[in-house]
């Protein structure tokens, strides 16, 4: 097993060289941020980041993420066009030898919270979502600009997306999931880039949007649309862990037994009602994600790919990128690395 830290580039308050300091973290995961989505990204660019993680002494080890056009996702006919520069893309991060690819197929927003700084008993600050807060959200003035959503849109822009979205059911997204796939994987293979799909977060609808990466079954029925080793998940405890029937230890062997978990993301939920939790520090006990099980079965199967410490609190009178402090991921980190040396044979 690798370990891993979101890093988001040099505009990130938080530089590679503190990363660096984190003990046994070698990987960085990162991606372009000045590329507008279903542009190709430039060859140059991608080596200018990768001198500047190899100057920190840190791996080039994850592209998190190359956000994929909604004219892909809808089905529309400039769906080719950009599965053409998808794949160059691609082509350029294998080129530079960087190994995986996370990405999501999520219709318009990214991963969705309702309280980016929700108080706990501690002092901290938490990530959070309550079902019942997100229908209250008015839509009519845009998306605003939430962090983890690849683009922020206006009203009008919004709305042209909704109603777009109005005819495509859950099973037309994976119709046009398994066709962004069956274009893309074998070019991932080729240039030996292993693609990771992350799962749907929250695992349920959100605003009337079809979601399907939100299960077991629905990993099983995505590593079958291609069969190629390229073809693979990010498993990520925190989303999948939202949803209090996913069992995580059985996932996790299901999808390890068949070689197709590229990337671990690991975080803790506490669920607190229906479809309602917060982010909860790392350790089991905080929250209701079974990580000592969930490593223990990765350890079983023969895990040796990349983990992150998915988001943290805020602690410690930290400001920054909600979810994405230093302090906390770097408690994380050592605590997953403590679980995973623990669980090593005597």
């Amino acid at each position: 097993m690798q370990m891993t830290f979101r890093w988001f580039g040099p505009d990130d308050p938080i530089p590679l060289e503190h990363i660096r300091q984190i003990p046994g973290v070698t990987g960085i995961v990162t991606a372009l941020y000045d590329v507008a989505i279903g542009d190709v990204w430039p060859k140059s660019s991608f080596e200018r980041i990768g001198e500047m993680i190899d100057r920190a002494g840190l791996e080039f080890a994850v592209v998190e993420s190359i956000a994929v056009h909604e004219d892909i996702k809808l089905g529309r006919p400039s769906r080719d066009r950009l599965l053409d520069q998808y794949c160059e893309s691609v082509q350029n991060m294998g080129a530079l030898g960087v190994p995986v690819l996370c990405y999501n197929f999520m219709p318009i927003f990214d991963w969705t919270r309702t309280d980016l700084a929700e108080v706990q008993p501690d002092g901290s600050t938490a990530l959070s979502y309550d079902d019942a807060a997100l229908s209250r959200i008015d839509l009519s003035r845009g998306t605003g600009d939430l962090p983890g959503w690849s683009a922020a849109y206006d009203a009008d822009a919004l709305q042209a997306l909704l109603h777009a979205y109005s005819t495509v059911g859950a099973e037309q997204l994976w119709e046009h999931l398994a066709y962004f796939l069956e274009r893309v994987a074998p070019e991932a293979e080729r240039a030996g880039v292993r693609m990771a799909i992350h799962p749907d977060d929250p695992p349920w609808s959100i605003f009337g949007l079809p979601r399907i990466i939100t299960s077991g079954a629905a990993f099983e029925r995505l590593i079958d649309l291609v069969d190629s080793p390229a073809n693979g998940v990010t498993l990520c405890t925190g989303s999948l862990g939202a949803d209090p029937n996913n069992d995580l230890p059985a996932i996790t062997r299901s999808i390890g037994k068949r070689g197709r978990i590229h990337f671990m993301h690991c975080r803790n939920v506490a669920i607190t009602g229906k479809r309602q939790f917060h982010e909860a520090p790392h350790p089991s006990r905080f929250g209701n994600v079974p990580m000592r099980d969930v490593l223990a079965a990765l350890r079983d199967v023969g895990y040796t790919g990349p983990m992150r410490p998915d988001h943290g609190r805020m602690i410690w009178g930290e400001r920054g990128r909600p979810g994405y402090g230093l302090h906390d991921r770097a408690l994380g980190a050592t605590y997953l690395q403590g679980l995973w040396e623990g669980l090593e044979p005597r």
